[in-house]
């Protein structure tokens, strides 16, 4: 039997997006927020299929300028940040599989009941297609990241978090992740942390692998910077593997409320034939943006404006989940 996790710059079916209730975290700011997703589904669509789960379809068919390869879904939600309650797939004997984690709102931090029922509603309602398998194991999207050759990457604060997987030793908990994606091996970094992050370190906001050999990783260039010191603790930790490493640069301290905000580059989504980055309207944008048309020269590199995702401490990655396409074989 053989299980494998694809790398997101992988073919795909469709995009996943929630736009974002009006009673919700976004209440104090859901114009601006809206006018957000609106941009972000409208760039997904120009490339591939946007699947936008919403709580009135007819309202927001007359937000968007056009329908075409986007399709709504009514379905009730707590929360935005699909990434981490939506379905994960694996290709299973060469065939594409959907794995059902538990979600529990980061450890139990917020309700998170409407948001654990989604992606068992879209197989139910026939949105989504395949095997679908539900497993009591408490996981988020936006926890690891896959190279699609057997490597994955994620972090020791949010995997070994007590309120996620408390039951389980860590020796458990890495046999699962083993077993379930077809691992050869699994990096687990101690280091990494961004102030206002409330996922306890969640790889995509940290370091990604951007093809089979390389992770880019946040580096921060401000000695005196908060984030500084654990940051290059991380980059050392990273530097031990045998992957090459890019660097990219951690946005200017942006704040909301008095409190700091987790701006960050490795949030990028990787689409066909694109790859869409949040801009913070920060003097790193233009070389980001630049660096991501270097790495991938075959693709359009799409900046969209993020600063108001940040205020609930996510951004495009976190708002959107992957959905590969089914293959004949998988070779």
């Amino acid at each position: 039997m053989k299980i494998r996790i694809p790398a997101e710059w992988e073919e795909q079916e469709a995009l996943i997006v929630v736009f974002p209730p009006k009673q919700s975290d976004w209440a104090h700011s859901i114009d601006e927020i809206h006018r957000t997703y609106l941009t972000f589904i409208s760039k997904i669509a120009h490339f591939q299929k946007c699947l936008v789960i919403c709580e009135d379809k007819k309202a927001l068919a007359t937000m968007l300028p056009t329908l075409q390869n986007i399709e709504l879904i009514e379905m009730a939600t707590n929360d935005t940040w699909i990434r981490d309650f939506g379905g994960i797939n694996i290709y299973k004997n060469h065939k594409r599989r959907t794995y059902d984690f538990i979600f529990n709102a980061w450890g139990n931090k917020f309700e998170a009941n409407l948001d654990n029922s989604i992606t068992s509603q879209l197989f139910e309602q026939g949105y989504l297609e395949g095997k679908l398998k539900s497993l009591d194991f408490v996981l988020e999207g936006g926890s690891i990241d896959s190279n699609g050759h057997g490597v994955m990457l994620s972090t020791a604060y949010c995997l070994f978090e007590e309120n996620r997987n408390a039951h389980l030793s860590k020796k458990q908990i890495k046999k699962t992740l083993i077993e379930l994606f077809g691992l050869k091996k699994l990096i687990i970094l101690e280091h990494g942390a961004l102030m206002g992050d409330d996922t306890d370190s969640h790889i995509d906001t940290l370091a990604r692998f951007i093809n089979k050999k390389t992770i880019a990783y946040v580096k921060c260039y401000d000695k005196k910077d908060e984030h500084y010191q654990e940051l290059k603790k991380m980059e050392k930790e990273l530097q031990k593997t045998e992957f090459n490493l890019l660097p990219l640069p951690l946005p200017s301290a942006k704040y909301f409320n008095n409190h700091r905000i987790p701006a960050t580059y490795m949030n990028f989504v990787l689409i066909n034939n694109a790859v869409l980055v949040p801009t913070y309207s920060d003097p790193y944008d233009a070389e980001v943006l630049a660096i991501f048309a270097r790495c991938f020269p075959e693709r359009e590199i799409v900046g969209i404006e993020s600063s108001i995702l940040i205020r609930e401490h996510g951004s495009l990655h976190c708002a959107s989940m992957n959905i590969y396409k089914e293959r004949d074989n998988d070779e």
